[in-house]
């Protein structure tokens, strides 16, 4: 039986499945996607002889969870924020507007897309991290498996965040601009990169609300030694928690998210996409 919503859902599946194509194959996407992980790699190459405080596991070996983590967060939040308002000034909204269940459509074929591109960046990390560092070894089914809801769950926990920063800046081009700095402010928080537990107390509860911490600790259960618990903020993986707080935060971003980008879509028109581009026109 064919409704307008299972036609916008097929719809949306080819259509996330074409984009993803597309960036694999898109040099300025691929460049980047590509870009910030050859830094970090790079970085954490240098750092190889280099331990943890009070372990004998290298800095390089928890650095690359921590860029797991943060690299499903960018695509939760800045790459959906800087997609949605790219969109939306280009007329891409509008059209899918237009059709019926196309919003349903759209936003479907957004999510294929992302978690496309997230889960092929992760596995990319995963091989380049077991072939260069030292003792980098995945923890059986169970760790796969600890990524893969990781993952998915941390991007159904910041995706709502990043829809939501799209619809209400204005400007494509100002996306980063506003985001960036709260964004690395989370980063430097949330232990990504080195011991959160390290961290005066009062940041420690500020880092367990936001989801990048629960995505970063996922993420490091599932590749690092329990003598690494040690660093931890309270020497546990406490993976139930980190499932219960993003569950939290995907809930109540998508409760947020949900009405807003309806009242975005409803705003669209002719008009605002014709003044968007004579907008961006002029600022280049």
């Amino acid at each position: 039986m064919n409704t307008p919503a299972l036609t916008a859902l097929r719809a949306g599946l080819a259509r996330g499945v074409t984009e993803f194509r597309h960036s694999m194959t898109s040099k300025d996407d691929l460049l980047s996607h590509v870009g910030m992980i050859v830094v970090f790699v790079a970085v954490s190459l240098m750092m190889r002889g280099r331990h943890v405080a009070g372990t004998d596991v290298p800095i390089a070996n928890m650095w690359m969870p921590g860029l797991m983590g943060l690299t499903v967060s960018i695509s939760g939040v800045l790459t959906v924020a800087s997609l949605l308002a790219t969109e939306r000034e280009d007329g891409t909204l509008l059209r899918a507007k237009a059709v019926p269940k196309g919003m349903v459509g759209y936003l479907v074929g957004k999510a294929v897309h992302i978690v496309l591109v997230t889960a092929s960046l992760v596995a990319v990390l995963v091989v380049l991290a077991t072939l260069l560092l030292d003792g980098f070894t995945m923890g059986g089914p169970v760790g796969w498996a600890t990524v893969a809801w990781v993952t998915v769950l941390g991007l159904l926990a910041t995706a709502p965040l990043g829809a939501v920063a799209g619809s209400l800046i204005t400007s494509p081009r100002a996306v980063m601009s506003v985001l960036m700095l709260p964004f690395m402010a989370v980063m430097g928080i949330s232990g990504v990169f080195y011991q959160a537990g390290s961290l005066p107390e009062w940041m420690q509860w500020i880092a367990q609300a936001l989801p990048l911490y629960w995505i970063a600790l996922g993420m490091r259960s599932a590749f690092l030694p329990d003598s690494m618990l040690v660093v931890e903020i309270v020497q546990s993986w406490r993976l139930d928690q980190a499932a219960l707080v993003l569950a939290a935060w995907a809930v109540a971003g998508f409760l947020v998210a949900v009405p807003v980008l309806r009242r975005m879509a409803r705003r669209q028109s002719g008009a605002r996409v014709e003044a968007g581009r004579r907008r961006a026109m002029q600022r280049g």
